[in-house]
């Protein structure tokens, strides 16, 4: 225990940018490593198949959440808006696991990197902001480098790429209804609702393409569902380690990670197109949450009104 300790002593004292590449790392090999297991899955088991597993064993990781708080942490006036996110949250688990099938991790990885510019235009469109000046700058950015990634015209745009980039835009749903929900609810609450909403419609698409796992694909299938709760756990303590537009940054280390299991496991060379435009892709996303740390900056330093800035 006192190793343990020590251990725990000396990460907390290195730099909270350190620390925030330490964990993004670690984010970056637990969600690769269940897109791994996905695409070696989908080989004999139906995509419906691994996704309602994963959601059941995700809710078996958030059971000792129950066992600790009991029932209170299921009561809610918002039921309706967590049945739809349950929704965003089931096809974003859809849309990565058939990007996994079709295209590679590393593919996968920067496809993902765009999601702060899907997000920036779901809050123009659905949230009402006004975005004008750097924020459009950083949008035209991030297209341009996703195109560098998908290359339509030069490649034939593999349909993997449309399920990677339908993840992408349901889960910054999912994102937006989880900071509604955030406003009355403990996360907590929100984290069970969801497996609560996912598994059953994950199970009536199951039911439909049934395989019944063997005893090495269940194994698989455990090893999923604790990939995907480690992801969670180490993309938000990322977070706490250090500010939003660093996090930003250095989750461009997802990449390489994604490229190294890709290679090592499936004999994937990502093309340096990729690469490139990955590079783009994060440097959009930095732009985006660099402003969006200044807009915080002024809103608690004045009485200055966000709907009004440039």
């Amino acid at each position: 225990m006192g190793i343990i300790q020590s251990i725990e002593t000396r990460f907390a004292s290195l730099p909270g940018v350190v620390r925030a590449g330490i964990w993004i790392s670690c984010t970056g090999a637990t969600f690769t490593g269940m897109m791994a297991i996905s695409r070696h899955l989908s080989l004999d088991l139906h995509v419906f198949v691994i996704v309602l597993f994963r959601s059941l064993f995700g809710l078996v990781f958030l059971s000792p959440i129950l066992m600790r708080n009991g029932i209170r942490r299921l009561q809610t006036t918002r039921r309706r808006l967590y049945i739809i996110r349950g929704f965003t949250a089931y096809l974003s688990l859809v849309g990565y696991f058939f990007a996994a099938k079709h295209i590679p991790l590393a593919d996968i990885s920067a496809i993902i990197f765009t999601r702060p510019v899907f997000a920036c235009i779901a809050a123009i469109f659905f949230l009402g902001e006004l975005a004008r000046g750097r924020r459009w700058v950083a949008i035209f950015i991030g297209f341009i480098g996703a195109l560098v990634v998908i290359r339509p015209g030069f490649e034939e745009v593999n349909i993997g790429v449309l399920f990677a980039v339908g993840g992408v835009s349901m889960t910054v749903f999912n994102t937006i209804f989880i900071k509604s929900l955030s406003f009355t609810d403990h996360p907590d609450t929100i984290a069970l609702y969801q497996g609560l909403c996912v598994a059953p419609i994950a199970l009536i698409a199951a039911v439909f393409f049934w395989a019944t796992p063997t005893f090495e694909q269940f194994v698989w299938l455990v090893a999923m569902g604790a990939l995907g709760a480690a992801t969670q756990r180490t993309l938000a303590r990322s977070y706490a380690a250090a500010d939003a537009t660093v996090v930003t940054v250095l989750d461009f280390l997802r990449l390489p990670i994604a490229a190294l299991i890709g290679l090592v496991f499936f004999s994937e060379w990502p093309v340096i197109w990729v690469w490139i435009g990955g590079a783009i892709i994060v440097g959009s996303s930095f732009l985006l949450t660099q402003r969006e740390a200044k807009d915080k900056d002024v809103n608690k330093n004045t009485n200055y009104d966000p709907s009004t800035k440039s």
